[in-house]
């Protein structure tokens, strides 16, 4: 039986990577990230996300969508997290169809998860849930601002919510992979490449091992779609997420630190998701209980 990814799945890949990196590249970030009255999200970048059919990509062909599955989506996601594209993005995928415009991207639609956090609530035109009385909570992510509802307004554990955000976190986990495996080969020190030293091969392998552990595990609950599996590809991808971008932060060194680099809008950007939708503890317990 073979698993890997079909010729229209690569070039789904290829065609998300290509649109991101043309419209959204390190210098839209940066000027997103130092924005000096908070992140403001761009609606032409929305509206050709609509176009392309990124959050129509499930609605069916008779409703105007792109008729594709949950492994498309998550490739599509996969993609969204590596190039750490701000927005609510998995509410307003999980809304076309729903709510009119968010499949074309006309309308930015947020939600409320199981924790009560609401991201992007000023700027969306529609909140999936209950967010009265919402307020503005300092976030982790310059790129991400938040709120919270108050207590008992939290929205429902969805599967295809956390396995979508999943997804995000894996591509932000290869990315910063990338990044730290780059660094070692180009920065030199006493005569060679610091990835010739055995402490940072080891965090590179440690790096590649967590992502290519997760991917494994969200493809595979992308193709069951089976709650469990999905709560454990959500719990290795936050895993591969976090530390991967510590490890980054390692081997880039002092320079990791500096705002100018990417390494630590990864690491807050994937600490902020990890807090998103269900706890680890409970995500942990549901697997507990199946055993």
């Amino acid at each position: 039986m073979d698993f890997q990814p079909t010729d229209d799945q690569r070039a789904l890949r290829t065609g998300v990577r290509e649109l991101l990196a043309g419209r959204f590249g390190r210098d839209a970030s940066r000027t997103l990230a130092d924005a000096p009255g908070g992140p403001v999200l761009d609606r032409g970048l929305w509206r050709e996300l609509g176009d392309a059919g990124f959050f129509s990509l499930r609605l069916p062909e008779r409703d105007g969508g792109v008729g594709l599955g949950l492994p498309e989506a998550v490739i599509a996601f996969e993609e969204a997290g590596r190039a750490l594209l701000p927005g609510p993005l998995v509410a307003t995928h999980l809304a076309a169809g729903e709510i009119d415009g968010a499949a074309t991207g006309d309308t930015v639609v947020t939600a409320v998860d199981s924790g009560g956090l609401v991201t992007w609530y000023d700027t969306a035109d529609a909140v999936r849930g209950d967010a009265t009385g919402a307020v503005p909570v300092r976030s982790v992510d310059p790129l991400t601002p938040l709120h919270r509802a108050p207590a008992g307004h939290s929205g429902p554990h969805d599967p295809v919510a956390v396995l979508l955000t999943a997804a995000e976190q894996l591509g932000s986990a290869a990315r910063t992979c990338e990044l730290a495996v780059q660094h070692a080969r180009d920065r030199h020190q006493f005569g060679q490449p610091v990835g010739a030293f055995q402490a940072v091969k080891h965090l590179c392998a440690q790096m590649l091992v967590r992502t290519e552990l997760a991917r494994a595990a969200v493809y595979a609950a992308a193709v069951t779609g089976d709650p469990l599996e999905i709560s454990g590809a959500a719990l290795l991808a936050d895993d591969a997420a976090v530390r991967g971008a510590r490890d980054c932060l390692q081997v880039h060194g002092g320079m990791g630190f500096t705002w100018e680099a990417d390494v630590h809008l990864h690491l807050k950007r994937a600490w902020l998701r990890a807090e998103l939708g269900p706890s680890a503890a409970t995500l942990e317990e549901e697997l507990a209980a199946a055993l």
